[in-house]
């Protein structure tokens, strides 16, 4: 005859004692695991009236940095060594380098010349910012200052054109929406809206602007509008999505869409905001291959 061992009743303090196992182990799992995954996500982007010398012009987008909030700077140096093996033509910066940690203003400065520093690895020549909200509460022109001296150019409502062969695109990027300095008039000047073949793509922090910018008068010259700014959420809940949004990035989370004749993509970002936690819901660097449509 063989032995068993009694099931022991599920009491509550067992309930409870496992329930909190569970919490525990999801903590550590979004907090030490997910939070440093970063996925590498391709796209062929098709842009009409590009030229066929950026046919297969690549672009790394990296966004929502938040150095020294949580985001450690090993986790910087993986993005950026993750970056340097693709080998991008260019490199787009979409806001939020640094967290807006209140009466502690001076920490966050620092942090965004740590940050940009180590942005100066990045082996692409060609790098291309703009500031997001947090940036901006911070000290806007403090952290510009730490970007630009570290050889990124920022585009604060402003526009450059990216050459090649003779031909050329218009980048174009404006100061975070959401904090009520964006100027895209101003960044798409008249000078380069719809010009034959040469098609603009604007860097934007907060996607939601989107609408915004399509009623505008300068709606229709945009080919492609990148962001971050949501984290795709952060903390996505099975059957229920994510937890909390941002404001002017409630309704394009993450991902692509079409609007019209309008492409936008929308980053997940590197770091976290609010608590150190991501959950279905990686970081992400983008790597954008510009075809003719």
């Amino acid at each position: 005859m063989t032995g068993f061992t009694p099931k022991l009743p599920m009491t509550r303090r067992r309930l409870l004692m496992a329930g909190g196992c569970a919490a525990g182990g999801l903590a550590l799992y979004s907090g030490e695991v997910e939070r440093h995954w970063i996925e590498i996500t391709h796209h062929e982007i098709f842009l009409e009236g590009l030229a066929k010398e950026f046919d297969g012009f690549r672009v790394a987008q990296l966004s929502d940095i938040h150095m020294d909030a949580y985001t450690e700077p090993f986790l910087l140096r993986r993005a950026v060594r993750h970056i340097n093996e693709l080998h991008p033509d260019a490199v787009f910066l979409t806001g939020d380098y640094v967290s807006w940690l209140g009466a502690m203003r001076r920490l966050s400065v620092r942090a965004a010349w740590q940050c940009a520093a180590l942005l100066d690895g990045l082996e692409c020549r060609q790098r291309y910012a703009v500031l997001g909200n947090h940036d901006i509460m911070v000290n806007g022109a403090r952290v510009t200052e730490a970007l630009e001296a570290h050889g990124i150019t920022v585009l604060n409502n402003a526009n450059l054109p990216i050459e090649r062969g003779g031909r050329r695109f218009w980048l174009a990027g404006v100061r975070d929406p959401s904090s009520g300095v964006s100027q895209a008039e101003v960044a798409i000047s008249e000078t380069i809206r719809n010009q034959p073949k040469e098609p603009v793509i604007l860097l934007c922090h907060a996607p939601d602007y989107a609408d915004q910018l399509l009623v505008g008068p300068v709606g229709g010259a945009v080919s492609l509008m990148i962001c971050g700014h949501t984290h795709g959420g952060q903390v996505r809940l099975p059957f229920v999505g994510p937890v909390i949004l941002p404001s002017m990035g409630k309704k394009y989370v993450q991902g692509w869409f079409r609007l019209g004749q309008m492409q936008l993509y929308v980053n997940r970002g590197l770091g976290t905001v609010g608590v150190p936690f991501r959950l279905n819901c990686p970081p992400e660097i983008s790597l954008f291959t510009l075809r003719m449509a």
